[in-house]
């Protein structure tokens, strides 16, 4: 990994990772051009903080909330289109849905290749989260796949996704338009999985 991160043409300026052999440190800090400048940092991914609160502050108060930290619950996704996901697609979309978690709202996530290629975050709109999205992507979302953290309200988000490229998608599911939306990926070509529970950081 060490050898893959400090491949030429690669710049980067943190690593997290649980830890670093002594090889592999070596290799970070000396090798790349950026030598002493990369940041390692040192955290634990365990399952120790599950369940704990997050806290908010908000005008004239404080907004306290579960922590988004569940187990994807895989059993409970479901196809809704005429395509189903290949089992490619399908590895995509698990990673697309984990990054999507930790996406601000209105998270929009384009991903191949188990890579975050473009993000839409934060904004008012599901479509606009969608653009942006996909403007950070450009070419490489050719036969991505896209993971939204709440329903697509109206089939826009699905045609903006698919003018990008994008061959399968991954959602809660749960809006009125859930029809129309599903009928949109139809017309595309599109596979999609419906999840049945949303993510949401705020």
């Amino acid at each position: 990994t060490a050898d893959r991160l400090s491949e030429p043409g690669r710049f980067i300026e943190a690593v997290i990772a649980p830890g670093y052999d002594p090889d592999a440190f070596e290799i970070l800090t000396t090798k790349p051009k950026w030598k002493k400048n990369v940041r390692l940092m040192e955290v634990s991914f365990a399952d120790e903080g599950r369940g704990a609160a997050e806290y908010r502050r908000v005008s004239g108060g404080l907004l306290v909330q579960d922590r988004d930290d569940l187990p994807q619950l895989e059993g409970d996704w479901k196809v809704v289109t005429e395509r189903e996901p290949t089992d490619e697609e399908y590895d995509e979309l698990r990673f697309a849905w984990r990054v999507c978690r930790h996406v601000k709202s209105n998270a929009i996530v384009f991903a191949k290749g188990r890579m975050l290629l473009g993000a839409g975050a934060g904004q008012m709109s599901r479509l606009d989260s969608s653009a942006i999205a996909a403007m950070k992507a450009g070419e490489r979302s050719q036969c991505g796949v896209v993971a939204s953290d709440a329903f697509f309200p109206f089939r826009d988000g699905i045609d903006e996704a698919a003018k990008a490229g994008i061959v399968a998608v991954i959602q809660p599911g749960g809006s009125r338009n859930d029809d129309e939306v599903i009928q949109a990926c139809n017309e595309h070509g599109m596979a999609m999985v419906f999840t049945g529970r949303r993510h949401f950081r705020h």
